[in-house]
């Protein structure tokens, strides 16, 4: 019987352990847990860092794992439970608003694509799986950063750019939108981060009842806008499609 390659092996246990627990885990912890002298574990991580499989955070200098596995390609997304649960509802989210639907997660003080449903007519498009937007400026983020923790302590700490000038950058009225995003249910970018452009998410929750996610339909700002207001059945199927993808993760009637 062939022997297994003991590098590989610690390299998956090390992407295991990263998968699971804690968000970011230090060099110390990820040694103990799998039982590697520190040099080791060290040499390990710097491997699948370079080859993107795994992130350091600059600040605390804990790991976690790297947009790359998701870049890989959708057969790792279509285990992926949130994209899995949600194939369905975002693809009738597109059908009904006419518009582009995203699926969006926190990663890495931005928010990571998984899953995007293109606008249902004949215009060009390009796929958008693996990219990352921010958090400040776009629906997906601002939905992260109002509903979990650990978004808005990164949305806080990142370089909130401005991307026009309709960009909220200042502390205040970034606090003051998320206040508003949580008592309405939904966030709202209209021009803040591409001219032109608006959207509308809104939060996704799991079996727990904690945040995992966020959904969004993006367009036209003369499409999605009705008289200088955001069309409520835009937003109303938004919010539709977000508590159905909870209520298939588990969570309940919200």
């Amino acid at each position: 019987m062939a022997r297994n390659i003991q590098s590989l092996e610690r390299a998956a246990a090390m992407l295991r352990l990263l998968a699971g627990g804690e968000r970011r885990l230090g060099l110390s912890d990820i040694a103990s847990s799998l039982g590697l002298a520190k040099g080791t574990a060290h040499g390990i991580l710097r491997t699948l860092q370079q080859e993107g499989f795994v992130e350091q955070d600059d600040a605390s200098g804990r790991y976690q794992l790297g947009a790359e596995l998701l870049r890989l390609g959708t057969t790792y997304l279509d285990v992926h439970e949130l994209r899995a649960r949600a194939l369905v509802w975002t693809d009738d989210l597109a059908r009904s608003s006419g518009e582009s639907v995203y699926l969006g997660v926190l990663h890495q003080q931005g928010v990571l694509i998984v899953h995007h449903v293109f606008r249902p007519d004949d215009s060009r498009q390009v796929l958008e799986i693996g990219a990352m937007q921010p958090l400040h400026s776009t629906a997906l983020g601002k939905v992260l950063s109002a509903y979990d923790p650990v978004a808005h302590s990164e949305a806080l700490e990142a370089d909130r750019k401005a991307f026009t000038d309709h960009t909220v950058c200042e502390l205040d009225g970034f606090e003051h939108i998320l206040d508003l995003t949580r008592a309405r249910g939904y966030a709202a970018d209209v021009e803040e981060t591409w001219e032109g452009v608006a959207s509308v998410a809104a939060p996704i929750h799991d079996r727990r009842r904690m945040p995992v996610g966020a959904v969004g339909i993006t367009g036209a700002v003369e499409r999605l806008r009705r008289d200088g207001e955001l069309r409520p059945e835009l937003i109303a199927a938004v919010r539709d499609c977000a508590r159905a993808v909870s209520r298939d993760l588990g969570a309940g009637r919200f």
